[in-house]
Parts: C-alpha cells; structure tokens; sequence
C-alpha cells in the first residue's frame, strides 16, 4: 500500500518529525508484520532517523550540515543550491522501518526526519507498507 503525503518547510534548512505521517500510513494499512519505506523524490531533501527527546540535536544537525556544506562557496550549479544537493546526497532519500505487532520499532529516542534543505517549500513524502 502506497501513502502520498505533504510536508510544508518554513526554513531553509530544518527537520521535520514525520513521525505521525507514518504512523497513519501504517494505521490505514492494518498491517501488524513487515517493513515501511519512506521516500522523498527531492534531490534537495532528505528522509532520516535521528533523535526526538532534544530538539538541540536537529539544530545541531542544520548547523553542522551548515558548516559542513557553505552555501557560499563557488559552485557551478547555477540555482545557487549545490549545498541542498550535497546534503541530501549524504542524508539520503529513503528509510526502511520494521513494523512488528503493528508498531514500528524505533530505539528508545528515535524518530522519523524529513530533511529539508532548500526551503521553504512543500513537499512529497511517500510512504510504502509492505506486510510480511
């Protein structure tokens, strides 16, 4: 079962906790066993796993990737994003989650990122439940 959903950004750079979209998507299934994807089609974003009990971390995490990656740099990429692109090239594109007993198993702190670097904008989110 695919899920389409959108994500509005409302910076630059930030991290979303979709954690909620992929819960509804596993809810609609009614699958108890088997595994989510979740994808993003942007080659400026990114889908991650990462911790939710300090929000410091995700401001960490776009500062880091600021650091990192300066947008100021002098890129061929003419729309003036190649740091977005890079970053989402390190992030990636798509996480795969273990559904067991019709939750998803996370660690203890963990939650479900989309990674936004070249907002703010509104997004896809895709969310595949495959039962098994």
């Amino acid at each position: 079962m695919l899920y389409t959903f959108n994500v509005t950004s409302n910076h630059r750079s930030e991290y979303i906790n979709i954690d909620t979209l992929v819960d509804q998507a596993l809810e609609k299934s009614g699958v108890r066993s088997g595994i989510i994807t979740v994808f993003t089609p942007h080659t400026t974003a990114g889908i991650t796993i990462n911790e939710n009990a300090d929000p410091d971390v995700t401001r960490d995490l776009v500062y880091g990737m600021n650091q990192t990656f300066d947008n100021k740099n002098e890129y061929r990429h003419a729309e003036g994003n190649s740091d977005s692109h890079m970053k989402s090239s390190l992030t990636g594109a798509s996480e795969t989650l273990i559904i067991e007993d019709g939750k998803v198993i996370y660690g203890t702190w963990q939650s479900t990122y989309f990674a936004e670097f070249d907002g703010p904008r509104t997004r896809t989110v895709y969310i595949k439940v495959i039962e098994g």
